[in-house]
């Protein structure tokens, strides 16, 4: 059974690993290394947990269950969001692009607004030509 919205190929299907097949996933494509990890590395870890009588040997059974279930998961959440940025239209993902590239410039600043440095006993302060006095606690 093939689906039009599988991100992988049927005949590239026999190749995956058998974690990956198992599980049906379709739109994240774990190598061997990952589903390895998926899959033993939780095995072992409840074996761990359990010989040192942190959870009960259930674990052992419930633990790759439970990490099973959140890669089924990501999956079908991978298929919503590919689902649903196919149907947003060409002319709304190239106004999006142009909002997101970066503006690189100058700012251009009016002589009124900027600040100038006055030289005193404390060292050097800025004076905005439009105040007249500073306002900082214990200053005269």
């Amino acid at each position: 059974m093939t689906r039009a919205w599988s991100t992988v190929a049927t005949d590239e299907e026999r190749y995956r690993p058998l974690y990956a097949r198992v599980l049906g996933l379709r739109f994240i494509n774990p190598g061997g290394v990952l589903c390895f990890l998926f899959f033993e590395g939780a095995m072992a870890l409840a074996v761990l947990l359990a010989l040192a009588e942190l959870v009960s040997w259930w674990a052992v059974v419930v633990l790759p269950i439970a990490v099973a279930a959140m890669v089924k998961l990501n999956d079908v959440v991978a298929e919503v969001v590919v689902r649903t940025a196919a149907q947003v239209p060409e002319q709304e993902r190239d106004r999006f692009r142009r909002q997101m590239e970066p503006v690189i410039g100058r700012a251009r600043v009016p002589a009124s607004a900027r600040a100038m440095p006055v030289a005193g006993s404390r060292g050097v302060r800025y004076h905005h030509p439009q105040q007249s006095t500073f306002h900082h606690p214990g200053e005269r």
